[in-house]
C-alpha cells in the first residue's frame, strides 16, 4: 500500500460496512464518517443509527449525520477536514460540487453494477430482475451527474440461476471491500487512470416500488423467476391465494424459486402438483422453494406446506 491517506468515508447501509472496515484495516486515516441520520425503527419507533454509523461509533470514529450537504456551513466543515480523498458507498445524499472538489484526489464512489448499465438507486435488484448474467462493482471518480464519472477499476461476478438479490449483494460487498483498497492506492500513486464511461448502454436502476412486487402469472417463467429472486429477501414478490373453504384471499410472498417444465394446457397460476409448481404464461413453470404467509416467518416450501397444504389444481391469483 502507498502512504496512508486522510479520508472521509460516506455510506449508510450494510453494503458499505465491509468497505469501511477494509479501508481501516489497510491503515488509512479515517478522519470522519458521514452517514444518513438515524431513523425511527422497530415497534417502539426508536431512532436507529445506520449500520455504518454503528460500526464507526463502536470504533471511536467521528460520525456526522447531516440531512443535506447543500448549505455553506456543511460544505465548509467538510473542506476543513483537509482530506486526500473521500470514499462513498451508498451514502444516500447528493454531493454538491464544492464537496466533490474539496478532497485533494476527489471523491471515489463504489457502485454495484457494470456502468453505464444500472446507474442509480437499486442496481443489484434491477440486475437480478432483468435476468442479467453478469454484474460487478466499480470504483469511479464522482462527478455532478448520477453515476456518470470515469471508472478506475472493476470486479465482476456471475449472477447464477440460484442467486437472489441478497446473495449477489453479499458477494458484491466482499468484492467491493477488496476493490476499494486497491483502487484508492492506485488513484493515489497514479497507477490507475480513470477511464470515461461509454455513452451506449445507459440504463437507470430506479427505486423498487409496489408496482414491481405483485406477480403476474401470465408472464413467462423466466420473468416470474427473476422477479421472485430479484425481490428476495426484501421487499418480496407476492401473490394472492384463497384457501379452500375461505372467502378472503391470503397475500403470500414468494422468496425463492427455480424454473421447471410446465403444462401448456394449464391456465397461468395453476398449481401443477402439491409441491408449489406454478404454471406461467409461456408454457413454462416456476417451483416456489421458499415462501411466507401473513403473520409468519419465511419458510422452505416443505415446512410451509405442512401447516398450509395447497393441493394440485389450486389457483394463485
Amino acid at each position: 500500500m502507498t502512504t496512508p491517506l486522510r479520508i472521509a468515508f460516506m455510506g449508510s447501509p450494510d453494503f458499505a460496512v465491509p468497505v469501511l472496515a477494509a479501508l481501516a484495516e489497510a491503515g488509512h486515516e479515517i478522519v470522519c464518517v458521514y452517514s444518513q441520520p438515524p431513523r425511527p425503527a422497530g415497534r417502539g419507533k426508536k431512532l436507529r443509527p445506520t449500520p455504518v454509523h454503528q460500526w464507526a461509533e463502536a470504533r471511536g470514529l467521528e460520525v456526522r449525520t447531516p440531512r443535506s450537504l447543500k448549505k455553506a456551513p456543511e460544505q465548509e466543515a467538510f473542506a476543513a477536514l483537509e482530506l486526500d480523498a473521500a470514499v462513498v458507498v451508498a451514502y444516500g445524499l447528493i454531493l454538491p460540487q464544492p464537496v466533490l472538489d474539496a478532497p485533494r484526489l476527489g471523491c471515489m464512489n463504489m457502485h454495484a453494477s457494470l456502468l453505464p448499465r444500472w446507474r442509480g438507486a437499486a442496481p443489484i435488484h434491477r440486475a437480478v430482475l432483468a435476468g442479467d448474467e453478469m454484474t460487478g462493482v466499480q470504483a469511479m471518480i464522482m462527478e455532478a451527474g448520477l453515476d456518470t464519472g470515469p471508472v478506475l477499476a472493476t470486479e465482476t461476478t456471475r449472477i447464477f440461476p440460484f442467486d437472489t438479490t441478497g446473495t449477489v449483494h453479499d458477494r458484491l460487498a466482499g468484492l467491493g471491500a477488496e476493490l476499494a483498497v486497491r483502487a484508492l492506492s492506485g488513484l493515489a500513486d497514479g497507477s490507475l487512470m480513470p477511464i470515461p464511461q461509454v455513452e451506449d448502454g445507459v440504463i437507470y436502476a430506479h427505486k423498487i416500488t409496489a408496482d414491481d412486487q405483485r406477480i403476474d402469472w401470465t408472464k413467462s417463467a423466466a420473468e416470474v423467476d427473476c422477479q421472485i429472486r430479484g425481490l428476495s429477501p426484501f421487499p418480496g414478490a407476492w401473490f394472492y391465494y384463497t384457501p379452500a373453504g375461505e372467502t378472503d384471499p391470503m397475500r403470500m410472498k414468494a422468496l425463492m424459486s427455480k424454473r421447471e417444465t410446465g403444462r401448456p394446457d394449464a391456465a397461468p397460476g395453476t398449481l401443477l402438483d402439491d409441491e408449489l409448481l406454478v404454471q406461467c404464461g409461456d408454457g413454462g413453470a416456476v417451483r416456489l422453494l421458499k415462501a411466507q404467509k401473513p403473520g409468519s416467518k419465511a419458510m422452505e416450501a416443505a415446512e410451509l406446506l405442512r401447516g398450509l397444504p395447497i393441493p394440485t389444481g389450486a389457483q394463485f391469483e
